[in-house]
């Protein structure tokens, strides 16, 4: 995917364990981690949200966009339409 998330370096910018950003924000370390990662498909608005405010930072500190094209694109199954549906 040609979004990254660099909660990495803002943790090591702001010497915060993914421990203790787990702890207050209330998400799972296994779900940090797969932030971290880039191995997350979705984040919810309330979850950047609480993470911007931990780590007092704006939401395009945390995800950044570089060109190219996407990691793994979308399977569209052609028999029916793009959301899955009969």
């Amino acid at each position: 995917m040609a979004i990254r998330v660099q909660l990495d370096k803002i943790l090591l910018e702001r010497r915060m364990s993914l421990t203790e950003l787990a702890d207050r924000v209330g998400v799972t370390i296994a779900n940090l981690s797969i932030l971290k990662t880039g191995k997350a498909r979705a984040i919810r608005f309330s979850t950047l949200d609480s993470l911007c405010r931990e780590l007092n930072c704006q939401p395009g500190d945390l995800v950044a966009w570089e060109p190219g094209p996407p990691d793994d694109p979308p399977e569209i199954d052609e028999e029916s339409d793009a959301y899955g549906g009969a």
